[in-house]
């Protein structure tokens, strides 16, 4: 792997293309430490040093800036923005039929759905920078924090919008530079900027239940963490490989003189066809009645209750519910991302078909069946892979957002196999080996 890509780094092209994409991850780093105008920066670090950051109910928005949101820099909202877009997009285009006919125009349709990707960025930015600035305004950012509600000193109209307009100015910078990154570096921009922002988190993560721990200065711990983390790694990468292959055989065809078709080929379906999608649902979910519970002034009964059983990660009703809730993402998703019908129409119109089974209709309801038996062990395998914090939590004393569970561990292998993936087939292109054999 070490000489794949010191021969990548030896082709010029690729080479440009690699240190353009490390030059925009360095100025998306610089971007994650800049205060937005506004902001008490001492205020902001005062708190961040007295409470555990990660513990917060911002944790998972946080983790997607790699930490630039409870810093509230000019990158506090990150990519969470355009992720939200994306899937609202990809969910509305299975409801409006405009959107379905785009999807289906090709490359044009798909430029017109990334178009009102970004508007939909830009919008939610604003919804969510407001949402924000109004959370830090009211020391609700970091509770528990005795300069919680002077982080903005200044709490005029003129000073909030200027906040507002910043970082939603800053997620667009974000998403412009994904994209260059897809077009001028190795590709996968947004995935990438992803995979940076949890990766930067990993050393202040690992560190802190160092810090922690008690057996041998804490070395016992981080060893035993690490040890864990590499077994979980090449788990994670076994499933997210695993795929069912369903054999598709095409007829001959006579168009003149020439004959066409007569090959075999496979339908690949993936264990974990939704990827990291119910995970975030799930939690976002989950947020809502600790969101509520969190703003509302009091010790009512039902706060106390939501407190107790849903903002508590260890609590057995929160880990139930979100374990449930990853289940049902899992098969929601992917029934509507995958249509076994509109797949079997286009394998009948070109004579495809599966050996064993009748084009049409049994080809599709073989396709739903399929589908459905390998749904079931990969969402238990999401829901398992989430909980896996919370198992960190009570044995090692780490933070909910564990580095090696849940979230980021999906997204960070996810993204890792892709990119490798596709600086091999730019490697295989020029008779070079590549990093997978």
């Amino acid at each position: 792997m070490l000489t794949a890509f010191a021969r990548a780094f030896k082709t010029p092209d690729l080479r440009k293309k690699l240190l353009f994409t490390l030059g925009i991850i360095v100025v998306y780093r610089i971007g994650t430490h800049i205060p937005i105008p506004g902001v008490d920066y001492r205020n902001v670090q005062t708190c961040l040093d007295a409470a555990e950051a990660n513990q917060g109910l911002f944790g998972l928005v946080n983790m997607f800036s790699g930490g630039a949101l409870l810093q509230i820099t000019i990158f506090a909202l990150g990519i969470m923005p355009y992720i939200t877009a994306s899937i609202i997009l990809q969910l509305l285009t299975v409801v409006i039929p405009r959107l379905e006919a785009l999807k289906k125009e090709g490359q044009a349709g798909t430029a017109k759905i990334t178009q009102y990707t970004r508007y939909l960025t830009v919008a939610l930015a604003i919804l969510q920078g407001t949402g924000l600035v109004a959370t830090a305004r009211s020391g609700a950012l970091f509770s528990g924090c005795p300069v919680a509600n002077q982080i903005v000193p200044d709490q005029s109209i003129f000073v909030t919008i200027t906040m507002v307009i910043t970082m939603t100015a800053g997620t667009a910078l974000v998403m412009w530079l994904g994209e260059l990154i897809t077009d001028r570096g190795i590709g996968n921009g947004m995935s990438i900027l992803m995979f940076i922002s949890i990766a930067a988190t990993f050393p202040a993560s690992l560190w802190a239940i160092k810090e922690q721990g008690s057996l041998a200065d804490g070395w016992i711990e981080f060893g035993t963490v690490m040890l864990v983390g590499f077994v979980m790694v090449g788990l994670v990468v076994f499933v997210e490989q695993a795929q069912r292959r369903i054999p598709v055989q095409y007829a001959k065809r006579m168009i003149g003189r020439r004959s066409y078709g007569g090959t075999s080929t496979y339908i690949p379906l993936k264990v974990n066809q939704a990827g990291v999608i119910p995970v975030i649902f799930a939690s976002s979910l989950l947020y809502i009645p600790a969101l509520i519970a969190q703003f509302s002034s009091g010790n009512a009964g039902w706060k106390t209750w939501i407190e107790k059983n849903l903002v508590a990660t260890d609590a057995p009703i929160h880990v139930t519910l979100y374990f449930l809730l990853i289940v049902f993402f899992a098969f929601f998703y992917v029934a509507i991302s995958f249509n076994p019908e509109e797949v079997a129409d286009n394998m009948k119109k070109y004579g495809g078909f599966i050996p064993g089974i009748r084009a049409g209709r049994p080809t599709a309801e073989y396709l739903s069946y399929v589908l459905n038996r390998i749904t079931w062990p990969g969402s238990l395998y999401l829901g398992l892979i989430a909980l896996v914090p919370t198992m960190a939590l009570a044995g090692f004393g780490a933070d909910q957002n564990f580095v090696f569970g849940g979230t980021s561990i999906l997204i960070i292998v996810g993204v890792g196999l892709e990119t490798v993936k596709q600086i091999e087939s730019q490697l295989q292109q020029r008779n070079y080996e590549g990093f997978l054999r």
